[in-house]
């Protein structure tokens, strides 16, 4: 038996209508999902988000993806992240397809995320024309010669020494080294740990730096307190020496007081 046309039109227009409150009703769901994640309820909003992904939704496979991409779920969870970025791809979110190339560019290049967030040393920091050897500094001077050949060598170190420290204020905060493209590919507490490890390997360069400095400074202060000394003692037995014409005076009394010269020979 067949039911009267207009009772399976008002079936039909039934149905429909129910699919259009199903409809309204998931996209509130996610409306309220978005907003506890821009809230920062991450539990609540994770909640909300693995009701709707489950159930198909390609949006919230995706934001579900970006939760433990972020570690906004808790811990990061790149496998996890995956799995649901794949999911919501294949449903179309052309959101998640991207984030998908982009863990593949992160997976590519990790050997270069570990390098900025534990093994970089900045070499380049302190080699070539910034490597600034402590100058040799005898432990005092007794010519002018030597005076001013340790003026020179202490120039140049000098001069290296401030081209270092201009290098290394200018390359502070050392996270600025890290390529943009890399940067744009790694999280949040990849960036936290890089700036930590970064900001400790600045320390010790600067503060070696500022040893080594100390050191050459005591050496050349040192030195120079020795010369000035022997300088001022050489001078002193200069001026109380005897004429030109005394000491000639003198030599002549000596040799003829000399065995063989003495008065009476």
């Amino acid at each position: 038996m067949s039911l009267p046309f207009g009772v399976m039109k008002k079936m039909a227009l039934f149905c429909s209508f129910s699919l259009l409150l199903a409809g309204a009703a998931c996209a509130d769901e996610l409306a309220d999902a978005n907003a506890l994640l821009q809230n920062k309820a991450y539990a609540q909003a994770m909640q909300a988000y693995t009701t709707l992904a489950n159930a198909g939704n390609a949006e919230a496979q995706w934001h579900l993806g970006e939760m433990y991409w972020y570690g906004e779920a808790g811990a990061i969870d790149d496998v996890r992240a995956d799995a649901w970025f794949r999911k919501a791809a294949a449903n179309g979110n052309p959101s998640a397809a991207a984030a998908l190339k982009v863990m593949e560019q992160r997976l590519a290049r990790r050997a270069e995320i570990t390098y900025w967030i534990s093994l970089y040393d900045g070499a380049e920091l302190t080699s070539g024309p910034l490597r600034c050897p402590a100058p040799r500094i005898p432990a005092v001077s007794k010519s002018n010669d030597e005076i001013d050949a340790v003026a020179a060598r202490m120039q140049l170190w000098q001069d290296c020494y401030n081209a270092f420290v201009r290098n290394l204020n200018s390359a502070n905060p050392l996270v600025k080294r890290i390529p943009a493209d890399l940067a744009a590919l790694m999280n949040q507490p990849e960036m936290d740990q890089a700036g930590k490890y970064l900001g400790e390997v600045m320390t010790r360069i600067a503060e070696d730096g500022q040893v080594g400095s100390a050191l050459v400074l005591a050496d050349f202060g040192a030195w120079r307190s020795a010369t000035d000394a022997y300088v001022l003692e050489h001078n002193r037995i200069l001026k109380n020496a005897p004429s030109e014409g005394r000491q000639q005076d003198i030599d002549a009394r000596k040799r003829n007081y000399a065995p063989g010269n003495a008065p009476g020979k």
